[in-house]
């Protein structure tokens, strides 16, 4: 069983220059919003992380998999889908800015937000509960996976709207 880690202290790993390091590690991966819909992650998922020591920093590697919970994003039925992150990041300490890693202060990695941000940069354009999914009807929202021969009389054509303001009322004389 991998050790729960939310931050890492990168020199308790005692890596020379050249030296590199994996370790499993079980990161915290709280719910997300997505969509403007929230999907459980399950709290927390074993990852791998993989840490070498570079001239003057250390280049970083975090892998790992979920299985996100929540509503379907096209019929609103449960859905789960398997997200599957690698992410990498470089701390080159004063180098550059673009070679800082937002996730590494003095010396301690911060696994929960970089797997946090990975996760949110990993997911898939939609989760649905099926790749067949078909969807709500857009006119009355009935599910189009349950009645797939659902429809729906077609709207009449609106450049013919005045001529239906035409209509006599046969009770008219005139």
């Amino acid at each position: 069983m991998a050790q729960r880690v939310d931050r890492l202290e990168i020199g308790t790993l005692g890596l020379s220059s050249g030296e590199a390091r994996s370790i499993d590690v079980d990161v915290p991966v709280e719910e997300l919003s997505f969509g403007e819909e929230t999907y459980s992650a399950g709290g927390h998922a074993d990852a791998r992380l993989d840490v070498s020591h570079t001239t003057t920093g250390h280049a970083m590697r975090l892998r790992f998999a979920v299985s996100l919970h929540g509503p379907c994003t096209r019929c609103l039925e449960d859905a789960n889908a398997t997200v599957d992150v690698d992410s990498r990041e470089i701390d080159e300490p004063g180098e550059d800015d673009e070679l800082r890693s937002p996730y590494v202060s003095d010396g301690e990695l911060d696994l929960g937000s970089w797997a946090r941000d990975a996760l949110a940069l990993a997911l898939p354009t939609r989760i649905l509960c099926g790749p067949q999914c078909a969807g709500l009807c857009t006119v009355c929202g009935a599910n189009l996976n349950e009645d797939p021969d659902h429809a729906h009389e077609p709207e009449p054509d609106p450049r013919w709207a005045k001529l239906a303001e035409l209509q006599l009322d046969p009770r008219d004389d005139g």
